[in-house]
């Protein structure tokens, strides 16, 4: 994998070796609730990638907390306490989510017990009835499909240390944003701020959501590995979740496993695939680390842009 920019390249090996001996152990009830619907992660990944990344990462933030108070000091300031934000990308079912989950899990058992709060970019995206006036249903998850000022605005709020702001609610099951209900973020520590196109620039934006990350992780794989995940949390979302009577996908609880084979695939071709190619992987090289998986959802290597 060749990038322009430094990376230093890890194997799995010598990433585990980094292992903190003194973390604080996730048991297996609490992973199964953490990780994704078909993601087959052990306790042992748990150990050999997350741990040691959240070691360094737990480096990174007492070397950004300590900048600020010197800052201050230096300064005379009473600015309000920064947060810092950790920005997670990658295509769909690759993983992403699960990344955010652990990471916010295991970043709040530090000695020091910080506040981790995470947001997914699913609530800045536009109303199913917007996205239908502007024509573009078929492109949820495409840069277009989000509300952009209202995720700046969000951003810079948190980052500027403002109280009690305000992220809308994303119902996977109603697959439209929820009226008037919100999750509040308040002066965390840390924020995990998670989304298919975090790392996107457009050349519209005079300023990105990427400005105001302090450490971003592009989650990666092959492109037919992914496409197998989802089909493969198609087919069971099929047997579970559509079937919900509330469910958006309720249509598609009683089609065969073939006709859910072909419409999984169809959407992975159609717009998936698109919106990988055109807009999230075009991004990865600006992550500052980037987990590589391997077929079985494994990371394989991971590689660390140099300071």
């Amino acid at each position: 994998m060749n990038y322009y920019l430094p990376f230093i390249e890890f194997n799995r090996d010598d990433w585990a070796s980094l292992l903190d001996e003194t973390y604080v152990p996730l048991s297996e009830a609490e992973l199964q609730r953490l990780k994704g619907v078909n993601e087959k992660i052990s306790i042992q990944e748990v150990e050999d990638i997350y741990i040691p990344l959240t070691r360094l990462l737990h480096l990174y933030v007492n070397a950004y907390q300590e900048l600020q108070q010197q800052n201050n000091q230096y300064l005379g300031s009473r600015a309000k306490k920064s947060p810092y934000i950790i920005g997670i990308a990658g295509s769909v079912a690759v993983g992403k989510s699960t990344t955010a989950r652990l990471l916010q899990t295991l970043l709040s058992r530090l000695s020091n017990r910080p506040n981790v709060s995470l947001v997914t970019t699913d609530g800045f995206l536009y109303p199913n009835e917007i996205l239908e006036k502007k024509g573009i249903m078929n492109r949820k998850g495409f840069p277009e499909s989000y509300d952009r000022r209202k995720l700046l605005q969000f951003i810079s709020d948190v980052k500027a240390g403002k109280p009690a702001v305000k992220a809308p609610i994303y119902s996977h099951l109603e697959y439209d944003i929820l009226p008037d209900q919100f999750e509040v973020v308040d002066n965390p520590d840390i924020l995990i701020f998670e989304g298919l196109n975090v790392l996107q620039t457009n050349r519209s934006d005079r300023v990105f959501v990427s400005d105001f990350f302090d450490f971003s992780i592009y989650v990666d794989a092959d492109q037919e590995n992914i496409k197998r995940w989802y089909i493969e949390r198609f087919l069971l979302l099929r047997d579970t979740a559509f079937r919900d009577p509330d469910s958006y996908f309720r249509v598609y609880a009683n089609i065969s496993e073939e006709e859910a084979i072909e419409k999984a695939s169809q959407v992975w071709k159609e717009i998936n695939e698109v919106n990988l190619y055109r807009n999230i992987l075009p991004t990865r090289g600006r992550a500052k680390m980037i987990l590589r998986k391997g077929p079985h959802h494994h990371m394989e290597k991971i590689y660390l842009r140099n300071l």
